[in-house]
């Protein structure tokens, strides 16, 4: 199965994905990392390394989904592009795929939560809040079915829900 995790920075998805990494167990491939892996090994910042991070963690996640295993993608996957990206990878392993976005109801726990992060991620700067509010101006409507968690409620709650949504998809 290919789990795909989107939301904005700071909404909660990479602490879902972590905890669904851990329970079913499965690697959690976030494209964060390699994007700041690309800027240490010399690539210039001006290059379209968003792009390319996407495109490595596709990679490195159709590698998994051969060997058939599950894979998680953590990433904000807020253009329809992303998205129509892992439903191509999905068909092209023969696997299911789940979408699974994690929102913040409140914004004032969201800002609290992105500003007072530090995920030690070498060379990648947290984003500031109103990049954030610019990303969430632009994203994408979705069309997709999907599983939508609010990081208000508690962590252990949402990935018991989500852990109850994939099961059922299998």
């Amino acid at each position: 199965m290919l789990i795909v995790m989107s939301g904005l920075p700071g909404a909660g998805k990479s602490s879902v994905a972590q905890e669904l990494g851990r329970l079913l167990p499965a690697p959690v491939l976030s494209v964060d990392p390699v994007e700041a892996a690309m800027w240490r090994a010399g690539v210039d910042r001006g290059q379209p390394t968003g792009l390319a991070a996407y495109v490595v963690v596709e990679a490195l996640a159709s590698d998994v989904l051969a060997l058939g295993q599950t894979v998680i993608v953590d990433a904000v996957n807020d253009a329809k592009e992303a998205r129509e990206q892992w439903r191509g990878l999905a068909r092209h392993r023969s696997v299911a795929l789940r979408h699974i976005e994690v929102t913040c109801s409140d914004r004032a726990v969201h800002r609290r939560r992105l500003e007072g992060r530090r995920r030690d991620i070498d060379g990648f700067a947290e984003p500031t809040w109103a990049s954030v509010e610019a990303r969430r101006a632009s994203f994408d409507t979705w069309h997709e079915d999907r599983l939508v968690l609010d990081s208000v409620a508690p962590l252990t709650g949402n990935v018991q829900v989500a852990m109850a949504h994939l099961r059922d998809a299998r």
